[in-house]
């Protein structure tokens, strides 16, 4: 599968690529946060300004104001951002009903596909030394663990950090070390739910500053995916931190990420390794409104949050740094996608994407090292919907839908404070007749949608249908993977499971359509 995997990219020569100048090849870093918000960051306009060092990587490198997940939930925007293609494309939705939102919990039968070719993989063929710290969320059965897709190290979780279980009716989340689980969340790796102190950040952050020495210490480019979970709910940060934001016990855990993130930028100065190395931050989708303010972020003036397409659910904080070679203080208005980090990796290494496959992804490097603006639409997907697309400032809804009135009634509310008539709706609405359209610079909250009888309204949408008509006509969805789930494939008995007598008993296999309320 390796060697046919290789022919479908086009390499070019790496190391004659770096030639000029005897560069060795750049390391690649990327820094995925989970459910942080584009208005969690002081460089956005956070009020309390508490994130310095992500302050300062922001002074010295460059923000993208415009920057998107490529699904409003967690599971599809990784795999987006590993795959560089649509989650419709790399099969990381779901048919079970229209426009919901999948994800890849305990029970999930699917994952990533062995068809799909990921980043890690192709950079190991380059010659670069992979390795994924945190949450991997792509799933947990054996065929997907991260080692057989790329990776070469993994210290991490296939899930979320849910629990405690009681490991009889759920199984409480392994933790792994590459190939092997070393514990599970709870039990060996604690998360006190009621004061939200744990220690993950501080191990996430020197099992980094230990591979990247170990890196550079045996001359090997490598690409390190730092994907940590504090930010998710339930949020947590270590005792250090806990109690010291002004924002809560959210802020506490923005707090540490932030002073993370320092020391890894700081180690690779000490290494004097920074001016080889590209480094970008984001996250996977907007902040989840439904825990806040108490275990959720900000998503600035944006309209909505995680799970919906409005643009607090898909705008993301995001910050290029690369000293040396991006121009410091840098602000780009580039219309910019987690699928971008994939095209854009390899083209710094000297790779083009795969040949026989639609990728979705664009080579960022122009905006970042020139300030060119390429034009290029942003789609917005919901499940196996196309719900918005956006093309320059123009945003046109195709669909709405916040959440189903019956979710809405027990308190589930992604737009808490936000409801805009007619547009944040509580049944799925259809608008393909006539598209609700708003001007984002005018209107970055989506507020005010463009009269269907102006000139404006019928001079953009001729634009945007043509480029929607085109999109449809070559959009060939992968095999759905997020359809069934079954509590028989849980996490009852990992590999490694039997050396610390944590292998658990699973239930008899029951195979169901998997239920997504939103």
């Amino acid at each position: 599968m390796a060697a046919v995997a290789m022919a479908r990219a086009v390499l070019v020569p790496l190391w004659l690529c770096w030639a000029v100048g005897s560069a060795a090849p750049p390391n690649v870093v990327l820094l995925l946060m989970d459910d942080m918000g584009w208005g969690d960051l002081g460089a956005f306009g956070e009020p309390s300004k508490e994130t310095p060092n992500l302050d300062q990587m922001a002074s010295e490198g460059m923000l993208f104001l415009d920057f998107y997940a490529a699904s409003p939930l967690c599971s599809p925007s990784r795999a987006a951002l590993l795959t560089g293609r649509l989650p419709l494309r790399n099969g990381f939705y779901t048919t079970n009903a229209h426009a919901r939102n999948a994800y890849t919990p305990q029970d999930i039968v699917g994952g990533i596909q062995d068809s799909e070719i990921l980043l890690p993989e192709l950079l190991k063929k380059a010659g670069y030394t992979n390795k994924i710290i945190g949450k991997w969320h792509l799933g947990h059965r054996p065929q997907f663990h991260p080692l057989k897709h790329g990776f070469d190290e993994w210290f991490g979780s296939p899930n979320c950090h849910f629990g405690p279980y009681d490991n009889r009716a759920l199984p409480n989340i392994p933790v792994y070390r590459d190939w092997e689980m070393i514990g599970r969340y709870y039990e060996d790796f604690k998360i006190d739910l009621k004061t939200g102190e744990a220690n993950l950040t501080q191990i996430y952050l020197q099992e980094a500053l230990d591979f990247i020495s170990k890196q550079q210490a045996s001359q090997q480019p490598f690409f390190l995916y730092w994907a940590i979970d504090a930010t998710h709910a339930p949020v947590y940060a270590s005792k250090h931190f806990l109690g010291t934001s002004q924002r809560g016990r959210y802020g506490d855990a923005v707090r540490e990420i932030d002073d993370s993130v320092g020391k890894i930028l700081k180690h690779l100065q000490k290494l004097g390794i920074s001016e080889n190395t590209f480094v970008f931050f984001t996250s996977d989708n907007g902040a989840a409104l439904i825990s806040a303010p108490k275990q959720g972020g900000s998503n600035g003036p944006f309209l909505c949050g995680k799970q919906t397409t409005f643009e607090g659910g898909m705008r993301e904080p995001a910050i290029a740094w690369w000293p040396g070679h991006i121009p410091a203080g840098g602000v780009s208005r580039q219309l910019g996608s987690v699928m971008d980090l994939f095209t854009t990796s390899l083209s710094l290494v000297g790779l083009q994407p795969p040949s026989d496959r639609q990728i979705d992804g664009i080579d960022l490097l122009p905006a970042i090292l020139q300030g060119k603006l390429i034009d290029r639409p942003i789609f917005y997907y919901r499940g196996n919907e196309m719900m918005a697309v956006r093309v320059g400032l123009y945003k046109a809804h195709y669909w709405t839908w916040s959440n189903s009135w019956e979710e809405y009634s027990k308190g589930i509310d992604f737009c808490p404070g936000q409801n805009v008539s007619g547009v944040t709706t509580h049944l799925q609405e259809e608008h393909s007749t006539l598209p609700l359209l708003f001007h984002l610079g005018r209107d970055p909250g989506e507020k005010y949608p463009l009269s269907f009888a102006s000139d404006e309204y019928q001079g953009v949408m001729r634009q945007i249908s043509a480029v929607v008509q085109q999109h449809k006509e070559t959009m060939v969805p992968g095999v759905p993977q997020l359809n069934v789930c079954n509590r028989a494939v849980m996490n009852w008995s990992p590999p490694g499971c039997e050396k610390l007598g944590k292998c658990l008993k699973p239930p008899k296999s029951d195979p169901k359509k998997c239920f997504w309320p939103h």
